[in-house]
Protein backbone atom coordinates (compact mmCIF):
# COMPACT_ATOMS: atom_id res chain seq x y z
CA UNK A 1 0.00 0.00 0.00
CA UNK A 2 1.48 3.35 -1.07
CA UNK A 3 1.53 6.01 1.62
CA UNK A 4 2.33 9.68 1.51
CA UNK A 5 5.70 8.80 3.04
CA UNK A 6 6.55 6.51 0.14
CA UNK A 7 8.65 9.15 -1.64
CA UNK A 8 11.25 9.53 1.12
CA UNK A 9 14.70 8.06 0.59
CA UNK A 10 15.02 6.58 4.05
CA UNK A 11 14.73 2.79 4.55
CA UNK A 12 11.06 2.06 5.14
CA UNK A 13 10.24 -0.59 7.70
CA UNK A 14 6.78 0.38 8.84
CA UNK A 15 5.75 -2.73 10.69
CA UNK A 16 8.61 -3.44 13.08
CA UNK A 17 7.02 -5.21 16.01
CA UNK A 18 8.96 -5.62 19.24
CA UNK A 19 8.47 -6.22 22.90
CA UNK A 20 8.81 -3.14 25.10
CA UNK A 21 12.01 -3.73 27.05
CA UNK A 22 10.94 -1.54 29.92
CA UNK A 23 8.04 -3.69 31.08
CA UNK A 24 8.69 -7.16 32.39
CA UNK A 25 5.09 -8.07 33.15
CA UNK A 26 3.07 -9.94 30.56
CA UNK A 27 0.18 -8.00 29.12
CA UNK A 28 -3.05 -9.98 29.47
CA UNK A 29 -4.46 -10.88 26.07
CA UNK A 30 -7.48 -12.72 24.83
CA UNK A 31 -7.09 -16.38 23.98
CA UNK A 32 -5.82 -17.11 20.48
CA UNK A 33 -5.89 -20.88 20.06
CA UNK A 34 -4.81 -22.67 16.92
CA UNK A 35 -5.68 -26.23 15.88
CA UNK A 36 -3.03 -28.15 13.94
CA UNK A 37 -4.10 -30.79 11.41
CA UNK A 38 -1.47 -33.29 10.24
CA UNK A 39 -2.64 -35.20 7.15
CA UNK A 40 -0.98 -38.19 5.47
CA UNK A 41 2.49 -39.60 5.98
CA UNK A 42 4.32 -36.31 5.31
CA UNK A 43 1.98 -34.27 7.51
CA UNK A 44 2.18 -36.71 10.43
CA UNK A 45 5.96 -37.04 10.28
CA UNK A 46 6.38 -33.24 10.18
CA UNK A 47 3.94 -33.14 13.10
CA UNK A 48 6.14 -35.47 15.12
CA UNK A 49 9.14 -33.16 14.62
CA UNK A 50 7.10 -30.03 15.40
CA UNK A 51 5.56 -31.29 18.62
CA UNK A 52 8.93 -32.62 19.77
CA UNK A 53 10.33 -29.10 19.31
CA UNK A 54 7.30 -27.38 20.89
CA UNK A 55 7.67 -29.54 24.00
CA UNK A 56 11.37 -28.69 24.28
CA UNK A 57 10.64 -24.96 23.88
CA UNK A 58 7.95 -24.97 26.56
CA UNK A 59 9.73 -27.40 28.90
CA UNK A 60 6.99 -30.05 28.63
CA UNK A 61 7.92 -33.69 29.15
CA UNK A 62 7.26 -36.30 26.45
CA UNK A 63 4.21 -37.52 28.40
CA UNK A 64 2.70 -34.02 28.59
CA UNK A 65 3.62 -33.40 32.22
CA UNK A 66 4.85 -29.92 33.06
CA UNK A 67 7.61 -29.87 35.73
CA UNK A 68 6.93 -27.83 38.86
CA UNK A 69 9.59 -25.24 38.03
CA UNK A 70 7.85 -24.52 34.70
CA UNK A 71 4.34 -24.09 36.09
CA UNK A 72 4.94 -20.43 36.90
CA UNK A 73 4.83 -19.81 33.14
CA UNK A 74 1.21 -20.94 33.03
CA UNK A 75 0.15 -17.55 34.35
CA UNK A 76 1.43 -16.05 31.09
CA UNK A 77 -0.92 -18.37 29.13
CA UNK A 78 1.85 -18.99 26.60
CA UNK A 79 0.84 -22.67 26.40
CA UNK A 80 -2.81 -22.09 25.60
CA UNK A 81 -2.36 -21.41 21.90
CA UNK A 82 -1.15 -24.88 21.02
CA UNK A 83 -1.76 -26.89 24.21
CA UNK A 84 -4.78 -27.43 26.44
CA UNK A 85 -4.44 -28.36 30.11
CA UNK A 86 -6.35 -31.34 31.47
CA UNK A 87 -7.85 -31.61 34.95
CA UNK A 88 -4.78 -33.54 36.06
CA UNK A 89 -2.41 -30.81 34.87
CA UNK A 90 -1.33 -32.65 31.72
CA UNK A 91 -0.64 -30.60 28.60
CA UNK A 92 -2.34 -32.00 25.48
CA UNK A 93 -1.62 -30.71 21.95
CA UNK A 94 -4.49 -29.07 20.10
CA UNK A 95 -3.67 -31.32 17.16
CA UNK A 96 -5.28 -34.04 15.06
CA UNK A 97 -3.22 -36.55 13.08
CA UNK A 98 -5.00 -38.32 10.22
CA UNK A 99 -3.89 -40.98 7.76
CA UNK A 100 -6.03 -43.32 5.70
CA UNK A 101 -3.85 -46.30 6.63
CA UNK A 102 -2.62 -47.13 10.13
CA UNK A 103 1.17 -47.60 9.73
CA UNK A 104 2.37 -44.02 10.29
CA UNK A 105 -0.21 -43.27 13.01
CA UNK A 106 0.81 -46.50 14.77
CA UNK A 107 4.37 -45.17 14.87
CA UNK A 108 3.05 -42.16 16.82
CA UNK A 109 1.07 -44.46 19.12
CA UNK A 110 4.25 -46.39 20.00
CA UNK A 111 6.76 -43.51 19.99
CA UNK A 112 8.36 -41.70 22.91
CA UNK A 113 5.51 -39.15 22.66
CA UNK A 114 2.69 -41.72 22.73
CA UNK A 115 1.30 -40.30 26.00
CA UNK A 116 1.41 -36.70 24.76
CA UNK A 117 -1.44 -36.87 22.24
CA UNK A 118 -5.08 -37.57 23.01
CA UNK A 119 -5.73 -41.10 21.63
CA UNK A 120 -8.95 -40.00 19.91
CA UNK A 121 -7.02 -37.32 18.01
CA UNK A 122 -4.93 -40.00 16.27
CA UNK A 123 -7.23 -41.05 13.42
CA UNK A 124 -6.34 -43.84 10.99
CA UNK A 125 -8.38 -45.72 8.42
CA UNK A 126 -7.97 -49.27 7.18
CA UNK A 127 -6.99 -48.70 3.57
CA UNK A 128 -4.57 -46.15 2.13
CA UNK A 129 -5.15 -43.79 -0.78
CA UNK A 130 -2.53 -45.55 -2.94
CA UNK A 131 -1.08 -42.24 -4.20
CA UNK A 132 -4.44 -41.55 -5.80
CA UNK A 133 -6.08 -38.16 -5.23
CA UNK A 134 -9.49 -39.58 -6.18
CA UNK A 135 -9.29 -42.27 -3.49
CA UNK A 136 -8.44 -39.67 -0.84
CA UNK A 137 -11.17 -37.28 -1.99
CA UNK A 138 -14.04 -39.46 -3.24
CA UNK A 139 -13.92 -42.99 -1.83
CA UNK A 140 -11.60 -43.91 1.04
CA UNK A 141 -11.52 -40.36 2.42
CA UNK A 142 -15.31 -40.20 2.73
CA UNK A 143 -15.15 -42.93 5.39
CA UNK A 144 -12.85 -40.91 7.66
CA UNK A 145 -14.00 -37.31 7.17
CA UNK A 146 -17.00 -37.55 9.52
CA UNK A 147 -14.84 -38.83 12.39
CA UNK A 148 -12.25 -36.14 11.67
CA UNK A 149 -14.75 -33.27 11.67
CA UNK A 150 -16.28 -34.61 14.90
CA UNK A 151 -12.86 -34.33 16.58
CA UNK A 152 -12.39 -30.84 15.09
CA UNK A 153 -15.71 -29.76 16.63
CA UNK A 154 -14.74 -31.13 20.04
CA UNK A 155 -11.38 -29.38 19.94
CA UNK A 156 -12.88 -26.08 18.76
CA UNK A 157 -15.54 -26.22 21.50
CA UNK A 158 -12.71 -26.20 24.07
CA UNK A 159 -11.24 -23.02 22.59
CA UNK A 160 -12.20 -19.60 23.93
CA UNK A 161 -10.96 -17.67 20.89
CA UNK A 162 -10.10 -20.03 18.04
CA UNK A 163 -7.97 -18.19 15.49
CA UNK A 164 -7.78 -20.85 12.82
CA UNK A 165 -6.29 -24.05 11.49
CA UNK A 166 -2.76 -24.97 10.46
CA UNK A 167 -2.89 -27.89 7.99
CA UNK A 168 0.28 -29.91 7.27
CA UNK A 169 0.34 -32.15 4.20
CA UNK A 170 2.05 -32.99 0.93
CA UNK A 171 0.86 -32.03 -2.54
CA UNK A 172 1.87 -35.31 -4.14
CA UNK A 173 0.52 -38.12 -1.95
CA UNK A 174 -2.95 -39.60 -2.22
CA UNK A 175 -3.98 -38.74 1.33
CA UNK A 176 -1.98 -35.49 1.41
CA UNK A 177 -3.66 -34.23 -1.75
CA UNK A 178 -7.09 -35.89 -1.87
CA UNK A 179 -8.08 -36.05 1.79
CA UNK A 180 -6.61 -32.60 2.49
CA UNK A 181 -8.77 -31.14 -0.32
CA UNK A 182 -11.86 -32.74 1.24
CA UNK A 183 -10.85 -31.54 4.72
CA UNK A 184 -10.25 -27.96 3.53
CA UNK A 185 -13.69 -27.91 1.92
CA UNK A 186 -15.31 -29.03 5.19
CA UNK A 187 -13.31 -26.50 7.24
CA UNK A 188 -14.36 -23.77 4.83
CA UNK A 189 -18.00 -24.77 5.13
CA UNK A 190 -18.06 -25.13 8.93
CA UNK A 191 -15.52 -22.46 9.96
CA UNK A 192 -15.72 -19.90 7.16
CA UNK A 193 -14.61 -16.98 9.37
CA UNK A 194 -11.51 -18.74 10.71
CA UNK A 195 -8.09 -18.61 9.06
CA UNK A 196 -6.95 -21.72 7.21
CA UNK A 197 -3.19 -21.85 6.69
CA UNK A 198 -1.33 -24.70 5.02
CA UNK A 199 2.23 -25.90 5.35
CA UNK A 200 2.77 -28.10 2.31
CA UNK A 201 5.51 -30.28 0.82
CA UNK A 202 5.66 -29.28 -2.83
CA UNK A 203 6.71 -31.71 -5.61
CA UNK A 204 10.46 -31.52 -6.14
CA UNK A 205 11.86 -30.99 -9.67
CA UNK A 206 13.77 -34.28 -10.02
CA UNK A 207 13.09 -36.43 -6.96
CA UNK A 208 9.62 -37.91 -6.59
CA UNK A 209 7.96 -40.51 -4.38
CA UNK A 210 5.14 -41.20 -6.84
CA UNK A 211 4.83 -41.27 -10.64
CA UNK A 212 1.38 -39.62 -10.51
CA UNK A 213 2.57 -36.76 -8.27
CA UNK A 214 1.84 -34.10 -10.96
CA UNK A 215 -1.79 -35.21 -11.18
CA UNK A 216 -2.25 -35.17 -7.41
CA UNK A 217 -0.56 -31.80 -6.96
CA UNK A 218 -2.57 -30.09 -9.71
CA UNK A 219 -5.88 -31.47 -8.38
CA UNK A 220 -5.02 -30.46 -4.82
CA UNK A 221 -3.99 -26.93 -5.80
CA UNK A 222 -7.13 -26.50 -7.93
CA UNK A 223 -9.52 -27.76 -5.23
CA UNK A 224 -7.99 -25.98 -2.22
CA UNK A 225 -7.38 -22.64 -3.97
CA UNK A 226 -10.69 -21.07 -2.81
CA UNK A 227 -10.59 -22.82 0.59
CA UNK A 228 -7.10 -21.84 1.76
CA UNK A 229 -6.00 -18.41 2.97
CA UNK A 230 -2.25 -18.97 2.71
CA UNK A 231 -0.03 -21.97 1.87
CA UNK A 232 3.65 -21.99 2.87
CA UNK A 233 5.51 -24.33 0.51
CA UNK A 234 8.81 -26.21 0.77
CA UNK A 235 10.18 -29.07 -1.30
CA UNK A 236 12.20 -32.06 -0.16
CA UNK A 237 14.92 -31.69 -2.79
CA UNK A 238 15.75 -28.11 -1.75
CA UNK A 239 15.85 -29.05 1.95
CA UNK A 240 17.89 -32.17 1.15
CA UNK A 241 20.50 -29.99 -0.59
CA UNK A 242 20.55 -27.57 2.37
CA UNK A 243 21.21 -30.48 4.77
CA UNK A 244 24.05 -31.78 2.58
CA UNK A 245 25.64 -28.38 1.98
CA UNK A 246 25.13 -26.60 5.30
CA UNK A 247 24.98 -29.46 7.82
CA UNK A 248 27.43 -31.78 6.01
CA UNK A 249 25.07 -34.76 6.27
CA UNK A 250 26.04 -37.17 3.48
CA UNK A 251 22.67 -38.90 3.19
CA UNK A 252 19.95 -36.95 5.00
CA UNK A 253 16.93 -38.92 6.21
CA UNK A 254 13.36 -37.67 6.46
CA UNK A 255 14.05 -37.12 10.18
CA UNK A 256 16.83 -34.66 9.26
CA UNK A 257 14.57 -32.85 6.79
CA UNK A 258 11.62 -32.71 9.18
CA UNK A 259 13.66 -31.25 12.04
CA UNK A 260 14.74 -28.41 9.79
CA UNK A 261 11.13 -27.87 8.66
CA UNK A 262 10.09 -27.88 12.35
CA UNK A 263 12.40 -24.91 12.99
CA UNK A 264 10.60 -22.96 10.25
CA UNK A 265 7.18 -23.83 11.70
CA UNK A 266 8.36 -22.99 15.22
CA UNK A 267 9.62 -19.56 14.12
CA UNK A 268 6.38 -18.85 12.28
CA UNK A 269 4.32 -19.73 15.35
CA UNK A 270 6.63 -18.39 18.08
CA UNK A 271 4.73 -15.12 18.36
CA UNK A 272 1.53 -17.11 18.87
CA UNK A 273 3.00 -19.31 21.58
CA UNK A 274 5.13 -16.86 23.57
CA UNK A 275 3.85 -13.68 25.16
CA UNK A 276 5.67 -10.46 24.51
CA UNK A 277 5.54 -9.95 20.75
CA UNK A 278 2.85 -7.84 19.16
CA UNK A 279 2.49 -9.83 15.94
CA UNK A 280 0.33 -12.50 17.52
CA UNK A 281 -2.39 -13.03 14.96
CA UNK A 282 -2.68 -15.59 12.20
CA UNK A 283 -4.47 -13.08 10.02
CA UNK A 284 -1.38 -10.87 9.92
CA UNK A 285 0.36 -13.46 7.73
CA UNK A 286 -2.45 -13.20 5.21
CA UNK A 287 -2.75 -9.41 5.41
CA UNK A 288 0.95 -8.89 4.73
CA UNK A 289 1.81 -11.79 2.43
CA UNK A 290 -1.25 -12.29 0.20
CA UNK A 291 -1.80 -9.34 -2.16
CA UNK A 292 -4.49 -11.18 -4.17
CA UNK A 293 -6.54 -14.18 -2.98
CA UNK A 294 -5.06 -16.65 -5.50
CA UNK A 295 -1.44 -15.50 -5.05
CA UNK A 296 -1.11 -17.15 -1.65
CA UNK A 297 1.92 -19.45 -1.90
CA UNK A 298 4.86 -17.92 0.04
CA UNK A 299 8.21 -19.71 0.18
CA UNK A 300 10.04 -20.37 3.44
CA UNK A 301 13.71 -19.79 4.27
CA UNK A 302 15.51 -20.30 7.60
CA UNK A 303 18.83 -19.02 8.86
CA UNK A 304 21.25 -19.86 10.33
CA UNK A 305 21.46 -23.51 9.29
CA UNK A 306 24.79 -24.43 10.87
CA UNK A 307 26.31 -27.56 12.35
CA UNK A 308 28.10 -27.66 15.71
CA UNK A 309 31.50 -27.44 14.00
CA UNK A 310 30.67 -24.34 11.95
CA UNK A 311 28.79 -22.41 14.62
CA UNK A 312 31.95 -21.54 16.55
CA UNK A 313 33.61 -20.01 13.47
CA UNK A 314 30.72 -17.83 12.27
CA UNK A 315 29.67 -14.50 13.79
CA UNK A 316 26.00 -15.05 12.81
CA UNK A 317 25.14 -11.37 13.12
CA UNK A 318 21.68 -10.05 12.27
CA UNK A 319 23.04 -8.74 8.96
CA UNK A 320 24.56 -12.13 8.07
CA UNK A 321 21.49 -14.25 8.81
CA UNK A 322 19.27 -11.73 7.00
CA UNK A 323 21.49 -11.84 3.93
CA UNK A 324 21.49 -15.65 3.93
CA UNK A 325 17.70 -15.70 3.60
CA UNK A 326 17.93 -14.00 0.20
CA UNK A 327 20.56 -16.36 -1.25
CA UNK A 328 19.04 -18.73 -3.87
CA UNK A 329 20.68 -21.94 -2.49
CA UNK A 330 19.00 -21.35 0.88
CA UNK A 331 15.45 -21.17 -0.52
CA UNK A 332 13.34 -24.16 0.52
CA UNK A 333 11.72 -24.39 -2.92
CA UNK A 334 13.82 -25.07 -6.00
CA UNK A 335 13.49 -21.75 -7.79
CA UNK A 336 15.68 -18.68 -8.12
CA UNK A 337 14.18 -15.54 -6.55
CA UNK A 338 16.46 -13.43 -8.79
CA UNK A 339 14.27 -14.52 -11.72
CA UNK A 340 11.20 -12.91 -10.19
CA UNK A 341 10.09 -10.01 -8.05
CA UNK A 342 9.14 -9.98 -4.38
CA UNK A 343 5.63 -8.92 -3.50
CA UNK A 344 6.16 -9.15 0.27
CA UNK A 345 8.66 -10.51 2.79
CA UNK A 346 7.81 -11.42 6.35
CA UNK A 347 10.98 -11.53 8.48
CA UNK A 348 10.44 -13.32 11.79
CA UNK A 349 13.42 -12.82 14.08
CA UNK A 350 13.88 -14.54 17.40
CA UNK A 351 16.47 -14.42 20.16
CA UNK A 352 19.17 -11.79 20.69
CA UNK A 353 17.94 -9.27 18.11
CA UNK A 354 17.46 -5.51 18.46
CA UNK A 355 15.40 -3.27 16.13
CA UNK A 356 18.38 -1.09 15.17
CA UNK A 357 20.26 -4.07 13.68
CA UNK A 358 17.13 -5.26 11.85
CA UNK A 359 16.58 -1.82 10.30
CA UNK A 360 20.18 -1.69 9.10
CA UNK A 361 20.08 -5.24 7.70
CA UNK A 362 16.86 -4.64 5.77
CA UNK A 363 18.10 -1.31 4.42
CA UNK A 364 21.15 -3.17 3.08
CA UNK A 365 18.96 -5.80 1.43
CA UNK A 366 16.74 -3.20 -0.23
CA UNK A 367 19.82 -1.50 -1.69
CA UNK A 368 20.98 -4.65 -3.49
CA UNK A 369 20.31 -4.64 -7.22
CA UNK A 370 19.45 -8.36 -7.46
CA UNK A 371 16.62 -8.10 -4.89
CA UNK A 372 13.70 -6.62 -6.77
CA UNK A 373 10.23 -5.75 -5.53
CA UNK A 374 7.18 -5.21 -7.69
CA UNK A 375 6.84 -1.51 -8.32
CA UNK A 376 3.39 -1.32 -6.73
CA UNK A 377 4.69 -2.54 -3.35
CA UNK A 378 7.77 -0.44 -2.53
CA UNK A 379 7.91 -1.10 1.23
CA UNK A 380 7.74 -4.84 1.01
CA UNK A 381 8.83 -5.90 4.50
CA UNK A 382 6.93 -6.94 7.56
CA UNK A 383 9.16 -7.60 10.55
CA UNK A 384 8.51 -9.40 13.82
CA UNK A 385 10.88 -9.78 16.74
CA UNK A 386 10.41 -12.38 19.45
CA UNK A 387 12.91 -12.51 22.29
CA UNK A 388 12.47 -16.25 22.85
CA UNK A 389 15.76 -17.76 21.55
CA UNK A 390 15.71 -20.73 19.15
CA UNK A 391 15.81 -24.20 20.71
CA UNK A 392 17.42 -27.23 19.10
CA UNK A 393 16.78 -30.94 19.62
CA UNK A 394 19.54 -32.51 21.79
CA UNK A 395 21.74 -34.73 19.63
CA UNK A 396 20.23 -33.21 16.49
CA UNK A 397 21.95 -31.70 13.45
CA UNK A 398 21.58 -27.98 14.16
CA UNK A 399 23.89 -26.06 16.47
CA UNK A 400 22.37 -23.95 19.23
CA UNK A 401 22.52 -20.27 18.30
CA UNK A 402 21.56 -17.06 20.08
CA UNK A 403 19.45 -15.73 17.19
CA UNK A 404 17.64 -16.94 14.10
CA UNK A 405 15.32 -15.65 11.39
CA UNK A 406 12.60 -17.26 9.30
CA UNK A 407 11.68 -15.50 6.07
CA UNK A 408 8.28 -16.11 4.48
CA UNK A 409 8.39 -14.47 1.07
CA UNK A 410 5.76 -14.17 -1.64
CA UNK A 411 7.66 -13.93 -4.91
CA UNK A 412 6.73 -14.29 -8.56
CA UNK A 413 9.74 -16.60 -8.99
CA UNK A 414 7.67 -19.49 -7.63
CA UNK A 415 5.84 -19.52 -10.96
CA UNK A 416 8.89 -21.52 -12.17
CA UNK A 417 7.74 -24.34 -9.91
CA UNK A 418 4.17 -24.13 -11.23
CA UNK A 419 5.46 -24.25 -14.81
CA UNK A 420 7.50 -27.40 -14.10
CA UNK A 421 4.50 -29.06 -12.49
CA UNK A 422 2.14 -28.13 -15.32
CA UNK A 423 4.62 -29.39 -17.93
CA UNK A 424 4.79 -32.80 -16.22
CA UNK A 425 0.98 -32.91 -16.03
CA UNK A 426 0.75 -32.13 -19.77
CA UNK A 427 3.20 -34.89 -20.73
CA UNK A 428 1.19 -37.57 -18.92
CA UNK A 429 -2.29 -36.31 -19.72
CA UNK A 430 -1.47 -36.03 -23.45
CA UNK A 431 -1.25 -39.84 -23.43
CA UNK A 432 -4.08 -40.18 -20.89
CA UNK A 433 -1.57 -42.14 -18.77
CA UNK A 434 -2.89 -43.45 -15.41
CA UNK A 435 -6.16 -41.58 -15.95
CA UNK A 436 -8.27 -44.74 -15.60
CA UNK A 437 -7.23 -45.12 -11.95
CA UNK A 438 -8.76 -41.72 -11.18
CA UNK A 439 -11.88 -42.20 -13.26
CA UNK A 440 -12.41 -45.59 -11.61
CA UNK A 441 -12.63 -43.88 -8.22
CA UNK A 442 -15.40 -41.50 -9.26
CA UNK A 443 -13.63 -38.62 -10.99
CA UNK A 444 -14.97 -37.11 -14.20
CA UNK A 445 -12.69 -36.53 -17.19
CA UNK A 446 -13.77 -32.89 -17.13
CA UNK A 447 -11.96 -32.44 -13.80
CA UNK A 448 -8.59 -33.02 -15.50
CA UNK A 449 -9.33 -30.23 -17.96
CA UNK A 450 -10.75 -27.85 -15.34
CA UNK A 451 -7.83 -28.36 -12.96
CA UNK A 452 -5.27 -27.81 -15.73
CA UNK A 453 -7.05 -24.66 -16.93
CA UNK A 454 -7.06 -23.32 -13.36
CA UNK A 455 -3.30 -23.90 -13.12
CA UNK A 456 -2.78 -22.12 -16.44
CA UNK A 457 -4.77 -19.20 -14.99
CA UNK A 458 -2.52 -19.26 -11.90
CA UNK A 459 0.58 -19.03 -14.11
CA UNK A 460 -1.01 -16.08 -15.89
CA UNK A 461 -1.85 -14.44 -12.54
CA UNK A 462 1.84 -14.53 -11.55
CA UNK A 463 2.89 -13.20 -14.96
CA UNK A 464 0.50 -10.26 -14.65
CA UNK A 465 1.68 -9.46 -11.13
CA UNK A 466 5.32 -9.45 -12.27
CA UNK A 467 4.60 -7.30 -15.33
CA UNK A 468 5.59 -3.66 -15.29
CA UNK A 469 2.75 -1.38 -14.30
CA UNK A 470 3.82 1.73 -16.13
CA UNK A 471 0.34 2.25 -17.56
CA UNK A 472 -1.33 2.13 -14.18
CA UNK A 473 1.33 4.48 -12.83
CA UNK A 474 0.38 7.06 -15.46
CA UNK A 475 -3.30 6.69 -14.60
CA UNK A 476 -2.62 7.26 -10.92
CA UNK A 477 -0.19 10.13 -11.39
CA UNK A 478 -2.80 12.72 -10.49
CA UNK A 479 -3.68 10.88 -7.28
CA UNK A 480 0.00 10.71 -6.29
CA UNK A 481 0.48 14.40 -6.94
CA UNK A 482 -2.55 15.21 -4.83
CA UNK A 483 -1.22 13.15 -1.90
CA UNK A 484 1.87 15.33 -1.69
CA UNK A 485 -0.10 18.45 -0.72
Amino acid sequence: MQTSEGNTRLPQVYTLLTTPASTGAAVPEEERECISMHVGQAGVQIGNACWELYCLEHGIESDGILPEDKKACLADSCFDTFFSESAGGKMTPRAIMIDLEPTVIDEVRTSAYKLLHHPENLISGREDAANNYARGFYTIGKDVIAQTMDRVRKLSDKCEGLQGFFVFHSFGGGTGSGFTSLLMQKLHDDYARKSRLEFAIYPAPQVSTAVVEPYNAVFNTHTTMPNSDCAFVVDNEAIYDICVRRLTIDRPSYANLNRLIAQVVSSATASLRFDGSLNVDFTEFQTNLVPFPRIHFPMATYSPVVSEGSAYHDALTVAEITSECFEPPNQMVKCDPRHGKYMACCMLYRGDVVPKDVNAAIATMKAKSDIQFVDWCPTGFKVGINYQPPVVVPGGDLAKTSRAVCMLSNTTAISEAWQRLNHKFNLMYAKRAFVHWYVGEGMEMDEFVQAREDMAALEKDYAEVAADTADSDDDQLGAKDASEY
